[in-house]
């Protein structure tokens, strides 16, 4: 029986505790965050503009918003800034309050949890390994009705699995949503990493469906987890000013503030990702491909998920070989729906990106 412990992406202090290494000699390829780090642009200008931390925000956020709002091709009016998507995440279960959910999945784990806060009852609609993880509509508007569920959760791209479900079904589940009742969550945590974000994104659909709301924020894309920045868009505007409502005012600080409108409009820091993580996430793909120890999947997130086909290896073990090694992972063992061996990582630098192929290079090698 392994006994061993099943961390998390962000849990590097625990891993190093674990094994006793450095932090300072591990890559994480567990976080999911933008390896280019904050961009070098904005840098000097946040130190220089570090007095606004001696005001209140705009308890609307109006510059923020408008920013926002051209980022994402809709009206400001659509847009409620907060602190973080983990904020707005629980602000929309509360005030939607839910009363049977459904989750696309296997899924990230705080959805569940913000919806035991509020007493839904919460069921998953597994994505099939056999179907690559992509989403069978069909069966899914049919598990929807026969549940009688009055809420649906999607992170699009998917995470642990980084796979998307695009425009086309996209439509045709909101369409089934709207008529019967079903209020639409989508989380685009990952969406601006996806090969062409059009094909990935339900914001337009914001515009003609008001059973809506589409998540975003910047720790992921934009390497800023900590400055805790997220933003809501619906059309549903009274559902809107609901929410509003009931959220604490001024959830987001100045500085976060400012420094999203900054890093919304670094054109060449997101031309610069964007080439980054297309070129190495392909570059990865391919080669895992080549490899019959692992199996990939189609990836539209800046993450790859490999399922281990060798019955010796485990997740376990090839977590724990990489981190030996100075490379985090992510074991997939704490995702419960996720059956089988899995491991995810993410596109980091393209050094770092070798290192860890010629780790399970390795491995396929050794077993």
């Amino acid at each position: 029986m392994n006994t061993k412990p099943v961390f998390h992406g962000s849990d590097i202090e625990k891993i190093c505790e674990y094994y006793h290494l450095n932090r300072e000699d591990i890559v994480n390829f567990g976080a999911n965050v933008n390896p280019l780090g904050i961009s070098e642009n904005i840098k000097p200008v946040l130190a220089s503009h570090l007095d606004i931390l001696s005001s209140y925000p705009d308890r609307d956020y109006q510059s923020l918003r408008n920013t926002i709002a051209e980022y994402c091709h809709v009206p400001a009016d659509f847009i409620l800034p907060g602190n973080g998507s983990s904020e707005l995440i629980a602000l929309l279960i509360e005030t939607r309050a839910p009363k049977r959910t459904l989750l696309l999945g296997p899924t990230y784990a705080e959805y569940s949890r913000e919806l035991s806060l509020s007493n839904s009852k919460c069921d998953e609609f597994l994505l099939k390994e056999t179907d690559k993880f992509t989403v069978d509509v069909s069966a899914l508007c049919q598990t929807l009705l026969d549940g009688n569920y009055d809420f649906l959760i999607m992170c699009n791209p998917n995470n642990p699995t980084s796979t998307a479900v695009l425009h086309e079904d996209m439509e045709q589940i909101l369409t089934f949503c709207e008529q019967h009742d079903i209020f639409v969550m989508i989380d685009e945590t990952y969406v601006e990493f996806a090969p062409v974000i059009e094909d990935v994104t339900a914001v337009p659909f914001t515009k003609t469906f008001k059973n809506l709301m589409v998540l975003r924020g910047v720790s992921k894309f934009f390497a800023a987890p900590g400055l805790r920045l997220g933003y809501g868009i619906t059309g549903s505007l009274p559902f809107l000013k609901t929410m509003k409502e009931k959220q604490i005012p001024w959830s987001l600080n100045s500085l976060g503030a400012f420094a999203g409108e900054l890093m919304l409009k670094d054109k060449n820091y997101i031309s610069q990702t964007r080439q980054l993580i297309l070129s190495e996430r392909e570059k990865m793909y391919s080669a895992l491909k080549s490899m019959s120890a692992y199996k990939t999947y189609r990836p539209y997130a800046n993450f790859l998920l490999i399922q281990l086909n060798q019955k010796e290896m485990t997740a376990s073990d090839v977590f724990e070989h990489c981190v030996k090694n100075g490379l985090m992972i992510r074991d997939c063992s704490s995702f419960k729906s996720l059956n089988g061996e899995f491991v995810r990582f993410c596109i980091m630098n393209r050094e770092d990106n070798e290192r860890l192929l010629n780790e399970l290079r390795f491995l396929c090698c050794q077993k």
